[in-house]
């Protein structure tokens, strides 16, 4: 059975994520998936840039396909690595660097985030905030 997330929730999960990218003075776009990677929700803030809207639902792709936040695929993907070539595979869809992650219920992925539309640092800080929440929301 596909596992996923509320409109509801996928909303707060957002609204978390935008506050805090408007604490860094950072128009983002926040996307939100199911276990499967399929959206539940996307938010574009007003100023995001156009492609952070399908770099960040690939990034929640990427976190539900793989079951792993995004940033530790990097070291993986250099070359002479184990996984060198991975964003070539997947038609594109795989996101080797940060600002995706799980969402776990009783140790389950859920559902994911993607965040899209800063420096690597800043799409990570958002989709924590994001994921914060979800876990507030677990408790």
């Amino acid at each position: 059975m596909v596992q996923s997330i509320a409109l509801e929730t996928a909303t707060d999960v957002i609204e978390a994520a935008e506050q805090k990218a408007e604490e860094i003075d950072n128009p983002m776009v926040v996307t939100v998936a199911n276990s499967e990677g399929n959206l539940v929700a996307q938010h574009r803030m007003d100023g995001a840039w156009l492609a952070s809207v399908s770099i960040s639902r690939n990034k929640a792709y990427t976190a539900a396909a793989l079951e792993t936040p995004t940033h530790e695929l990097a070291e993986p993907s250099e070359p002479g690595n184990s996984l060198y070539g991975l964003q070539s595979t997947d038609e594109g869809r795989i996101v080797i660097f940060g600002g995706g992650y799980p969402l776990k219920r009783d140790g389950e992925i859920v559902g994911t985030i993607g965040v899209s539309g800063g420096a690597v640092s800043q799409d990570r800080e958002v989709a924590e905030a994001g994921v914060e929440r979800w876990d507030e929301l677990q408790a």
